[in-house]
C-alpha cells in the first residue's frame, strides 16, 4: 500500500509527474487499483480501509486481489482532474464536482458506484463575526473547500436564493476557496468570517475557535463511491467486488463503531500529523449517517443547486452516471 498526499495547488504539476502511474489499456489486467479520498470524517469508509492499508490487513486488498495505492485530495475538484488526466481508478467525493464532471465530459466520463454518507457538513460563522442569519452574509468573507466542490455549490446556491449576486471572486459576499486545514488559524486571526465545510473541521472550528452553526446539513449524500467510466468498462467484474466489498465495510462500521473509530482516528492521526481529539471524533460522526445507498433525490437537488451557482448550463440525463452492475 502507497499514500500520496495532493496539495490542491500544486495538483497539475504532480499530475504530470512520473509518480501517478497511468491507466491500463482496456482489457488488461489491473496491476494496481488506484484510490482516491479526503482527509475528512464524511469518508468514514475510506479512513477506515486506509488506515487497514497501512495496518497490513487490506480490507480491500483481500477482497480484489489487487494491491491498492492511496491518494489524499482536499476536495473534489482535484479528485476528477485526476480522474480525467487518468491518474486514479476509484475515490470518495462529493456529488457537485462528480456532476460537473460529468457534465464536462457530456456524460462519457465519471460514474457512481454506491453512496457513502449523509450530512456532515455545516455553514458556521466566526464567534464575533456579528452574523446571525443568511442576510448578516453580505460583505463578509466566507470560505469553502474549492471552487466547485460540494460545499461551495451549495453556499452560492444559498446565497443566491436569498438575493445575493455573487462573482467567482466578489459581489455581494467574499467566497475565498480555502483548504480545510487551514480554516482554524484564519478563524482565529478573523481573517475569515464564515464557513461551509464538513467534518472533522466544523466541530474543530466549534470546540477550538468558537464558532456557531448557522446552517447544519444532514440530509445530502455527501459522500459517493465513484471511479472513472474506464474502470466500469473495462473491469466490470472488479467493479462488483469493489461495490460488495464497499457494502460489507459500511455494514461492518454500522455494526462495530468503537472500532471503526480507533481506526478513524489512528488515519486522522497520520494524515494531520496531529491526534484529534476523542471529543471532536464522537461528535463528528454524531452528525453523519454512514450509508451504501444513492440518493436520487439529493443528486437531483445538487444539478439544481449547481445550475443556480451558475456552475452547470447543461448536463446530460444520469441515466449513465448509475450504472447498472
Amino acid at each position: 500500500m502507497k499514500t500520496r498526499l495532493f496539495p490542491t495547488l500544486f495538483l497539475a504539476a504532480v499530475l504530470g509527474s512520473s509518480a501517478c502511474s497511468k491507466a491500463p489499456e482496456p482489457g488488461a489486467e489491473l496491476k494496481v487499483l488506484r484510490f482516491g479520498h479526503f482527509p475528512n470524517i464524511t469518508h468514514v469508509q475510506a479512513l477506515v480501509a486506509h488506515q487497514l492499508s497501512r495496518q497490513g490487513k487490506g480490507w480491500f486488498e483481500e477482497r480484489l486481489g489487487v494491491p491498492v495505492e492511496w491518494y489524499v485530495y482536499n476536495a473534489g475538484p482535484s479528485a476528477t482532474e485526476a480522474i480525467f488526466a487518468r491518474s486514479l481508478d476509484v475515490t470518495y467525493i462529493g456529488p457537485s464536482p462528480v456532476l460537473n464532471a460529468y457534465a464536462k465530459s457530456k456524460g462519457t466520463e465519471m460514474r457512481v458506484l454506491a453512496g457513502g454518507a449523509n450530512g456532515g457538513s455545516s455553514l458556521i460563522t466566526r464567534n464575533g463575526s456579528g452574523i446571525t442569519d443568511i442576510a448578516g452574509l453580505r460583505g463578509k468573507k466566507i470560505a469553502s473547500p474549492q471552487l466547485g466542490n460540494t460545499q461551495d455549490v451549495q453556499l452560492r446556491a444559498l446565497l443566491a436564493d436569498n438575493g445575493f449576486q455573487i462573482k467567482q471572486t466578489g459581489g455581494d459576499a467574499f467566497i475565498l476557496p480555502t483548504a480545510n486545514a487551514d480554516l482554524l488559524p484564519l478563524f482565529q486571526k478573523g481573517e475569515l468570517d464564515a464557513a461551509w465545510t464538513v467534518e472533522p473541521w466544523v466541530t474543530r472550528l466549534q470546540l477550538e475557535a468558537g464558532a456557531k452553526t448557522l446552517l447544519e446539513d444532514r440530509e445530502t449524500n455527501i459522500t459517493l463511491l465513484t471511479s472513472s467510466a474506464s474502470f466500469v468498462d473495462h473491469q466490470p467484474d472488479l467493479a462488483k467486488k469493489l461495490i460488495a466489498a464497499h457494502l460489507e465495510l459500511t455494514q461492518w462500521i454500522n455494526e462495530h463503531p468503537a472500532e471503526a473509530k480507533a481506526l478513524i482516528k489512528a488515519e486522522l492521526t497520520e494524515l494531520m500529523k496531529a491526534a484529534p481529539k476523542d471529543q471532536v471524533v464522537d461528535q463528528a460522526l454524531s452528525r453523519i449517517a454512514v450509508t451504501g445507498e444513492i440518493s436520487r433525490q439529493s443528486l437531483d437537488q445538487m444539478v439544481i443547486s449547481a445550475r443556480k451557482a451558475g456552475f452547470l448550463e447543461d448536463i446530460p440525463a444520469l441515466d449513465r452516471l448509475l450504472p447498472s452492475l
